[in-house]
């Protein structure tokens, strides 16, 4: 354990625990005892706080932690990350905003409150509810693995004989301090924390992205280092991977890409952050300089390659590879200032996971289903309480189980909430499919996709190893979740044409048409939201 690094780590981690236990005071309204002001921050973010927000969102620790690694392992493959966010933001711009107009029209917190408003199918909320809260679940606990594995690389916790308490004190520490000042503070904890985790991140990669260089002779010595060795034959026979993506792995690659940019901003959490801002220019905005996130995820993913080059030692576990790079290479005071970026980085999306978690549980399943007259005091309760289960499972997931598995399971996730989508943004601009239709598409979706996942085995699983698989009827390997994804569109339009054929009977839209172009200042947009919610103060 080395005394510098550990204490610059944990004075950040102090400095944003003060941070998150003072954002309970920050932009507070009178009247905060409700889900817009506790889980929604007041819907009063400006276009900077917003960016944070997103980007503390959707860059994570894990993704901090896995991309690299991803890259150390198998070389070209794991840039799937930098393409895929790319192609999300201009999918997003199509559709943000509308979501986030029709939504603050009518008072919507979740994707869930919004299906059901134009569906008029609480089945069909139900089942985008759970896909959401399913999802998020094993996202929450890789925050906790790239907690883990920054904590492991500082020797805190004890030696691999320690005692298991004693091994596992610093993450429930951790845990804690995070379980306190979400229920404390809500999403104004995360929103607050982001500016610091960001500023850190950009921090540490930009030093990185030069000085590791520099040690190691140069990127020439780098990529050639990193060509040879994933040249190498492993057991199986075959390389270790490859420095650019060769012709037999374009489907899965182009596949997977895709695939994951049409689901990242189907998760709970993405959604969560967005309709957090204060007005649809906001989103518009953000969709334009969110991309520089884009242009730091493809400098993080040359780390992986620094990696190899430098031999880093990874104790047989990938996800080890950037904090003992960053152990190895920096100063003992720098190597602080990057396990804290990474720590922090896993604490304020786990924030705002659990939080999209607890709206969803407290709007679409209590609400809805167990106690349709609460009052907004009661939903913000309830949705207190279960961040705080949510965050409890999530920790006995990573204590209980192989980290392995953690990861193979937020695969799946991607997998399953992509099949929310064509309820959700096709939605947003037809009311053509019938919620029926849509349900029985959602239903085949999730059950292919599992049984495809579940089909699939690793060197060291024999099922859900990964997520691709052969495309029937292509018969080239490609994403499971993009597959399942087709299905569930066909089944969702073929059942469409059949049901409004014998005239089954559809659900009600609550919604209107220039609902969808509403903006803050538009007459109207604020008549359906809580007293509490219309009168936040504005964001900057």
């Amino acid at each position: 354990m080395n005394g510098v690094t550990l204490a610059v780590f944990v004075f950040f981690f102090l400095a944003v625990t003060v941070m998150g236990f003072l954002a309970a005071r920050w932009r507070r309204a009178d009247q905060s005892e409700n889900l817009d002001e506790w889980g929604l921050g007041g819907r009063s973010f400006g276009t900077w706080i917003t960016w944070f927000l997103l980007g503390g969102d959707l860059y994570t620790a894990y993704t901090f932690v896995a991309v690299p690694a991803a890259i150390y392992a198998a070389g070209a493959s794991g840039f799937f990350a930098v393409p895929y966010t790319i192609l999300v933001y201009p999918l997003i711009f199509t559709f943000l905003p509308r979501l986030w107009s029709v939504s603050h029209k009518h008072g919507y917190v979740t994707t869930s409150d919004f299906v059901r408003g134009r569906f008029g199918s609480k089945g069909l909320s139900l089942a985008v509810a759970l896909t959401g809260i399913l999802a998020t679940m094993p996202y929450i606990a890789l925050q906790l693995v790239g907690i883990q594995a920054v904590l492991d690389v500082m020797g805190v916790g004890g030696g691999e004989h320690t005692n298991g308490f004693v091994k596992d004190l610093p993450l429930l520490i951790a845990f804690a301090v995070l379980a306190a000042y979400t229920y404390s503070s809500g999403l104004r904890a995360p929103a607050l924390i982001a500016f610091v985790k960001d500023g850190l991140i950009y921090l540490v990669i930009g030093v990185a992205i030069v000085y590791i260089p520099i040690k190691l002779g140069g990127f020439d010595a780098i990529f050639n280092s990193a060509h040879q060795a994933l040249a190498q034959t492993g057991p199986t026979g075959k390389p270790r991977g490859e420095l650019t993506s060769g012709p037999n792995a374009q489907w899965a690659y182009a596949t997977l890409a895709l695939g994951s940019a049409l689901a990242l901003f189907m998760y709970p959490h993405s959604i969560t952050a967005t309709l957090s801002s204060r007005s649809r220019n906001v989103i518009r905005r953000n969709t334009t300089i969110l991309p520089l996130y884009s242009l730091m995820l493809g400098l993080l993913a040359l780390l992986g390659f620094m990696a190899v080059k430098a031999g880093t030692d990874i104790k047989g576990n990938p996800q080890l590879a950037i904090p003992q790079l960053f152990a190895d290479m920096f100063p003992s005071w720098f190597a602080g200032v990057a396990f804290a970026a990474i720590g922090i980085g896993a604490l304020v999306p786990a924030a705002i996971m659990s939080i999209a978690a607890a709206n969803l549980f407290t709007r679409n399943v209590y609400k809805d289903f167990l106690r349709p007259g609460a009052t907004p005091e009661q939903e913000h309760r309830v949705a207190k309480l279960v961040s705080l289960l949510v965050k409890v499972g999530a920790l006995a997931f990573v204590l209980t189980m192989d980290k392995t598995v953690a990861i193979n399971f937020q695969l799946l996730g991607g997998i399953w909430i992509l099949q929310t989508m064509p309820a959700l943004v096709g939605g947003l601009f037809t009311r053509w499919f019938h919620r029926w239709a849509l349900l029985a598409g959602w239903a085949v979706g999730m059950v292919y996709g599992t049984l495809a996942a579940y089909g699939v085995a690793s060197p060291t699983q024999k099922h859900f190893g990964g997520s691709s698989a052969e495309i029937p009827g292509i018969g080239e390997i490609g994403y499971i979740g993009l597959t399942a994804f087709v299905l569930n569109v066909v089944v969702a339009v073929v059942l469409t044409f059949a049901l409004k054929a014998v005239k089954a009977p559809d659900g009600v839209d609550e919604t209107r048409p220039a609902d969808y172009t509403a903006d803050l200042g538009d007459e109207g947009v604020t008549a359906d939201l809580p007293p509490a919610t219309a009168g936040a103060p504005a964001g900057h």
